[in-house]
């Protein structure tokens, strides 16, 4: 059969659908499936919270004895393998489908093509690739962990309209209107982790948590490049660690000399992907194609809170505020040199660990290493919003997939931050997908292919 009109539009519905839980469904996609019979919706379901049950097997309960002889728009290929669950193909063939339209084949090995065939081989009709662009989309963070084994990565910018993102010294500077930063609330809520540098996370002392109302317990796990263990511990990220999942990504210079690593940095002991970065042996680093601008592991950097590196720890961190998101405003925490010596460093990390902070040992401004890392902690979406210099280095690695660039009209005058990018420069590879506006605030959207 041919795709007509009707699958499209039954399809755009699905993939709709499928947005209701982005990020809330563990390492499992966000999957949108309808039952539709002699063009009525009978059935329709979205991934359950944490990721089970699936989609298909929610959509075909609630359509019942009306399955038989229906379509079932499923915007990812069902899953033909035994899990925790029976696989999807096999409830669509037990209800009696007569055919099955799918947006974008699985790219998971244990799927991919292996539904469709099971399908097809029960008498099914499949028709596969209907609105696959849109389908990608939505699917993003999946199909990036699967197929790159890493997060897919937003990057988050508000300018102002001198081209600035903050103000030196000053913490975090308005520079978006109520309408945009609901909006970032939302982008938040959809993703499974938030990215700041060190400089960021004591310059403004951020919570980075989802504060609309209703969506609270959708925060992300919140990260901080912190290669020196320099987080004050009075820092909301730290006093609020136990309520929602805080990572610290230490250098391996600060990894413990405890009896178990026998003085030994996290690369070289046996089993160092698993265990100093997480890291499973089945997902390698990103593909070097990935990889653009190289920066030069050896040179020495130091951020402008006066925090020298050792040459080796990779770039500086990042000190420049980002536009505040309400709640966020000006309240630098007590503290905020990196610890001494050993005993100071082993105290500090004691400190975080009893606060509920995890430390994470994997170079923080290689992102190339680190991503993969948290990729297999279950993170499949990455939202970089802490400041210029953390989003060079993942612009520099080739390792940004989105950009969300807010433009305001706001002049932040002397002082200011520069932006890392405007609308002028965005990097090749990208293509504008959108414009929207906030209020008095423009957002330009550009993606890279999946």
């Amino acid at each position: 059969m041919s795709i007509t009109p009707h699958d499209e539009r039954f399809m755009a519905a699905a993939i709709r659908l499928s947005r209701w839980h982005l990020g809330r469904t563990a390492t499992n996609p966000s999957v949108g499936c309808l039952i539709v019979r002699d063009g009525v919706i009978v059935g329709r379901a979205v991934t359950a919270l944490g990721g089970r049950p699936h989609a298909e097997t929610q959509a075909l309960a609630e359509a019942g004895a009306h399955a038989r002889g229906a379509t079932a728009y499923v915007t990812l290929e069902p899953c033909s393998h035994h899990g925790r669950t029976p696989p999807c193909s096999e409830a669509l063939i037990a209800y009696g489908v007569a055919r099955v339209v799918i947006s974008v084949t699985d790219p998971d090995p244990r799927v991919s093509g292996r539904g469709i065939a099971m399908l097809r081989e029960a008498g099914i009709e499949v028709d596969a690739g209907v609105l696959e662009a849109e389908g990608r989309r939505s699917l993003a963070a999946y199909l990036t962990r699967q197929t790159k084994n890493r997060p897919y990565v937003t990057l988050k910018l508000a300018v102002s309209a001198d081209g600035m993102i903050g103000r030196k010294r000053e913490g975090q500077v308005a520079i978006t209107g109520p309408e945009a930063r609901a909006q970032v609330q939302a982008l938040r809520a959809e993703t499974d982790a938030i990215l700041v540098g060190i400089g960021t996370a004591i310059a403004d002392d951020p919570l980075l948590t989802v504060r609309t109302s209703g969506l609270e317990s959708q925060s992300p796990i919140r990260i901080v490049l912190d290669p020196l263990l320099a987080l004050p511990l009075t820092s909301k990220l730290v006093e609020t660690a136990r309520q929602v999942p805080v990572i610290v990504v230490a250098s391996e210079e600060v990894w413990p000399l405890s009896a178990d690593a026998e003085g030994l940095p996290p690369s070289a002991l046996p089993g160092y992907r698993g265990r100093a970065t997480g890291l499973d042996p089945s997902f390698g680093p990103p593909t070097r194609g990935e990889i653009g601008k190289a920066r030069d592991p050896n040179s020495p950097a130091s951020d402008e809170d006066g925090f020298a590196f050792r040459k080796d720890v990779g770039q500086g961190a990042n000190p420049d505020p980002i536009s505040p998101l309400v709640g966020e405003m000006p309240g630098r925490a007590e503290g905020g040199t990196p610890p001494a010596d050993a005993a100071d460093m082993d105290s500090r990390r004691a400190a975080l660990k009893a606060a509920g902070v995890e430390v994470l040992y994997c170079n923080p401004y290689h992102p190339e290493v680190l991503l993969p890392a948290l990729a297999t902690r279950g993170i499949s979406s990455l939202l970089v919003e802490g400041g210029a210099k953390t989003a060079r280095i993942f612009l520099e690695a080739g390792l940004v997939d989105r950009i969300q660039l807010y433009q305001a009209p706001v002049v932040i005058g002397e002082r200011g931050i520069e932006s890392p990018l405007d609308a002028t420069d965005i990097p090749s590879g990208f293509a504008h997908t959108s414009t929207l506006m906030f209020g008095e605030d423009r957002l330009d959207e550009y993606e890279r292919g999946l």
